[in-house]
C-alpha cells in the first residue's frame, strides 16, 4: 500500500511541482467559492434566471475563443513560468476589484457580465501556459502522474470550494465569499516566484530564433495531420459543449426544480467533485499514453450517467448519481488530455494544449447559452438529459470510426464473467525481420 501510494504522488517528490500544485490548490479552492457565489448573486440579480447564469458562463468562457490559440504561441515562444505570473497577478486584481464591489453593495448584474469577461481573459492566457508548464516541471517520463494530479488538484478544490462557499454564504452572504477568492489568488504568485528555474526541464525545447518563428497555423497544421489527437478533440468539443454544463445545471436544478437552498447546491457540486476526484487519482499511476479505447470508453459511460441524472425524479438521487458522474467526467477528460499532450512534441505542446483547451473551455460561450435557456423553458432535468444523449450519440459515432478505421471488433464474453474487450485487428510481419519480426496492425498509423 505504501509503495502504491509513492508512485501515485512520485511527482509531488519535486520541488518546483510542490509549489505548483500547492498554489494551484490555495488559488482553485477560492475560484470555486467565488463561482458558486457568483452563481447565487446572478441568481439573485437576475430573478433567478436562467438564462442570465448562461450569459455569465458563456462571457466567463468567450475569451478562451477569441485568445486561447495566440496564448499557445505565447506559450512556445516565451517563458511560461513568467506568462503564469503576469496571468494570474491580473486575475488577483480584477477578484480583488469584484469583491469591493459586493462588499459594498453597488454591484449590479451588468457589473457580473463584465467581470466574468475580464477574468475570462486571464483564464484564457493562463489556463494553456499551465497546462504546457507542467512539462517543463516534471519531465516527460512523470508527465502522465503530474497531470492526474493537477486533475486530483483541481477537483479537491471543487469538493473543498462549494462546500465551504454554500456554509458561508449562508452565514455571512456573498461579499466575504469573493473576498476570500481574491486573496487566495495571491497563492500561486508567491510560488511562481519561489521555483527554481534551473530545475525545470527544458532539454526538448527547441532554440530560441526556431521558437520566435512558431505560428499558430503551424499548430493547426500539426494536428489536422494527426487523427490520433483529432478525434479525442472533437469529441471532447461535443461533450463539453452539451454536458460539461454543470455550473449552470446544478444551481438550476437545485433552487427551480427541488427548490433548496444554496447549502444543497453545494451538496450537488461537492458529490460531484468527490467523483471527479476518484476518477482522477484512479489515472494517477498510469505511466504511459492511454489507448483511444480508454477514451471512448469513459466518454460513453459520462455521458450514460449524465444523461440518468437529468431524468432522476427525486432530489437524493441525483446526488447519488452524481458521484459516478464525475468519476466518469473527469476520467474521460483527463485521459483524453494525456492522451493529447503525450502524443505531441514539445515544440508543438503550447499551440496544441491551447487549441485543447479551446476545445475543452470554449466550447462553453456557444453551449452555456443554449443550456441555461433550455433549462429556464423546459427544465433543468432536461436540459442535462438532452445534454447526455447528445455526448452519447458523438460517443458512439466516435466509436464506430474508430473500429472501422483499426478493423477491430467488440466482443462480449459471457464465461467465466461477463467482460467487453475489443479485438485487434489482424496483424502482418515486418519484412526482413525473419521469424522473430514483432508483429504490428496491418492498418498500423499513429496511435
Amino acid at each position: 500500500m505504501r509503495t502504491k501510494l509513492s508512485t501515485m504522488f512520485q511527482s509531488l517528490q519535486i520541488r518546483n511541482y510542490r509549489l505548483f500544485a500547492s498554489g494551484q490548490l490555495i488559488k482553485l479552492i477560492g475560484v470555486w467559492m467565488m463561482f458558486i457565489a457568483q452563481d447565487w448573486l446572478v441568481l439573485d440579480l437576475s430573478g433567478n434566471s436562467a438564462t442570465a447564469l448562461g450569459i455569465v458562463t458563456a462571457l466567463q468562457f468567450a475569451p478562451v475563443l477569441l485568445l486561447t490559440l495566440i496564448s499557445g504561441r505565447l506559450a512556445d515562444r516565451y517563458d511560461k513560468r513568467l506568462l503564469l505570473f503576469v496571468a494570474n497577478a491580473f486575475w488577483s486584481v480584477l477578484a480583488l476589484g469584484m469583491s469591493l464591489l459586493v462588499l459594498t453593495g453597488l454591484v449590479q448584474l451588468w457589473h457580473v457580465y463584465l467581470f466574468a469577461a475580464l477574468l475570462g481573459v486571464a483564464n484564457a492566457v493562463e489556463t494553456p501556459v499551465r497546462q504546457a508548464f507542467v512539462s517543463e516541471l516534471v519531465g516527460t517520463p512523470l508527465l502522465p502522474n503530474a497531470l492526474a494530479l493537477s486533475a486530483a488538484t483541481f477537483n479537491s478544490a471543487r469538493i473543498i470550494g462549494p462546500a465551504v462557499a454554500g456554509v458561508a454564504i449562508a452565514l455571512v452572504d456573498v461579499g466575504p465569499v469573493f473576498l476570500v477568492s481574491a486573496l487566495s489568488s495571491l497563492a500561486p504568485l508567491a510560488n511562481v516566484v519561489r521555483m527554481n528555474p534551473a530545475e525545470l526541464h527544458r532539454e526538448d525545447l527547441r532554440p530560441m530564433k526556431e521558437r520566435d518563428s512558431a505560428k499558430v497555423v503551424d499548430g493547426l497544421r500539426y494536428v489536422a495531420k494527426r487523427p490520433d489527437l483529432l478525434l479525442p478533440m472533437a469529441l471532447m468539443s461535443v461533450v463539453g459543449m452539451s454536458l460539461f454544463n454543470f455550473q449552470i445545471t446544478l444551481a438550476a436544478l437545485a433552487k427551480t426544480v427541488f427548490n433548496t437552498g444554496a447549502a444543497s447546491f453545494g451538496l450537488f457540486t461537492t458529490t460531484l467533485a468527490v467523483g471527479s476526484l476518484a476518477g482522477a487519482l484512479a489515472g494517477s499511476g498510469r505511466r504511459s499514453r492511454p489507448s483511444i479505447w480508454v477514451v471512448l470508453g469513459a466518454a460513453v459511460t459520462c455521458s450514460v450517467f449524465g444523461t440518468l441524472v437529468g431524468l432522476a425524479p427525486g432530489y437524493w438521487l441525483v446526488v447519488a448519481l452524481l458521484l459516478p458522474t464525475g468519476f466518469f467526467v473527469i476520467y474521460f477528460a483527463q485521459a483524453a488530455n494525456q492522451r493529447v499532450q503525450l502524443g505531441t512534441d514539445a515544440a508543438f505542446r503550447g499551440r496544441v494544449m491551447a487549441l485543447w483547451v479551446l476545445v475543452f473551455l470554449g466550447t462553453n460561450p456557444v453551449g452555456a447559452p443554449l443550456v441555461g435557456w433550455v433549462a429556464e423553458t423546459y427544465g433543468a432535468g432536461v436540459s442535462i438529459w438532452a445534454g447526455g444523449l447528445i455526448s452519447l450519440t458523438a460517443a458512439l459515432i466516435a466509436l464506430t470510426w474508430q473500429l472501422r478505421r483499426s478493423k477491430a471488433r467488440i466482443r462480449l464474453r459471457i464465461r467465466p464473467m461477463p467482460q467487453l474487450y475489443v479485438v485487434p485487428p489482424p496483424t502482418v510481419d515486418l519484412p526482413g525481420r525473419g521469424a522473430c519480426a514483432p508483429r504490428v496492425p496491418a492498418e498500423a498509423g499513429v496511435r
